[in-house]
């Protein structure tokens, strides 16, 4: 029996938009109604999918199709969350879906937050928690007893052993490691290719094998 899908508007369309929109169609539990961006002129076109507008074109879109519901697709953990913040202070009510790739592989006891992307080949091994609006990028790794705070992101090849924590809004860098039973504060951000063995206070830009504390971040200070 033919099942109506939900729909969505997916706030973004940069390049990690468009991996987003890979996701959703390859899941396949969403109709995706169009993009928002405050930059670019309604009625252009990614991947085949029209600009509609920017915020101010949300309150007619629900007028439309009151049951819709969101996805913000910003790559920068920091602006994600304000983008997320502006969207609620309009519309308390929004709903955010979270989209899994159908190649990712989620282990038993798993929870997943709203507004999360899980990207192809990513791994969620047994009795982790993903919070909200977080990125797991393709082929990233969390193993059993993480956790991945809200607005975080592994980038692809990312790897945690077990038992590690990653704080809000921190960024773990492509092919980046963190060693088992590791805490990461919040704000921090793991260069490419480094390797994190022992914890490490918030807000800390750290790079290196293994890695060493750089300096102390900005929150909110620009990473990509």
């Amino acid at each position: 029996m033919f099942m109506a899908k939900d729909k969505i508007i997916i706030i973004g369309t940069s390049g990690h938009a468009k991996v987003v929109i890979d996701v959703v169609e390859k899941e396949g539990k969403y109709e995706i109604l169009g993009l928002i961006d405050p930059i670019r002129k309604a009625g252009e076109e990614t991947l085949g999918y029209k600009i509609l507008g920017d915020n101010s074109t949300i309150p007619e879109l629900l007028k439309k199709n009151p049951d819709c519901k969101f996805f913000v697709a910003i790559g920068d953990n920091f602006i994600r969350g304000k983008v997320v913040q502006e969207i609620l202070a309009l519309f308390p009510e929004a709903a955010f879906i979270t989209t899994i790739h159908p190649s990712a592989q989620i282990g038993k006891d798993v929870r997943i937050g709203k507004g999360v992307v899980i990207m192809a080949g990513a791994v969620i091994n047994s009795s982790s928690t993903i919070y909200d609006f977080s990125i797991m990028y393709t082929k990233s790794s969390l193993d059993h007893d993480n956790i991945l705070g809200k607005y975080a992101s592994l980038a692809p090849n990312a790897t945690t052993g077990g038992n590690v924590t990653i704080g809000d809004f921190s960024a773990i860098g492509i092919s980046a490691s963190i060693k088992h039973g590791v805490t990461m504060g919040n704000h921090c951000v793991l260069g490419g290719g480094s390797i994190l063995l022992k914890n490490c206070e918030q807000n800390t830009l750290l790079y290196g094998v293994p890695a060493k504390k750089i300096r102390i971040r900005e929150t909110g200070e620009k990473y990509l």
